[in-house]
Formats: C-alpha cells, structure tokens, sequence
C-alpha cells in the first residue's frame, strides 16, 4: 500500500462482504452479518503507539469508520483508540 496515515489512524481492509465466492450478490443486511470485527492492520499513523502493520485488531463493532479508497480499493480507517485488543501469535 501506498499510503501512510496521519496521526493515530489504522487502515484496516474493508471487511463487508458483498458478493459469494459463488457470484452471488447479498442484500446489505446479509453482507452485514456476514462482516467481521477481527482484522488485518494494513497500515498505520506515526503517532500508533498500540499495533503495527501485520498485527490482527479487534475493531469496537460500534465504530463509524472512515472508508477510503485508495488505489481503486476500499479501506476503512479508524483511530487507534477504536481498537479493543489485538490477537497475540
């Protein structure tokens, strides 16, 4: 990825899951129960004091995240304080 956050900001992938492995389109409710809050950090600010690239976040399933496309993909972005944890290895 071509892009550093400012600030505390985490890039995160955008874990909505629109279409099936199988092409089938889902409804927005179904997309959304089929989301996840665990994610991959793809990206972080300077000031991140709490997770770096690679780590895997538990987001707060509450969180209004900032989507942003970036390279004709979409990310989500949330402030590190929005994080609950992170899995350890």
């Amino acid at each position: 990825m071509n892009f550093t956050p400012s600030g505390s900001w985490v890039i995160l992938p955008d874990p909505t899951v629109r279409k099936t492995k199988s092409g089938i389109y889902l409804d927005e409710q179904t997309a959304k129960e089929k989301s996840t809050n665990i994610l991959e950090v793809l990206a972080v600010g300077p000031q991140c004091t709490f997770c770096k690239v690679g780590d895997t976040v538990m987001v707060d399933p509450r969180t209004e995240a900032v989507v942003a496309t970036i390279e004709k993909q979409e990310y989500l972005m949330v402030g590190e304080h929005q994080l609950l944890g992170k899995l350890n290895k």
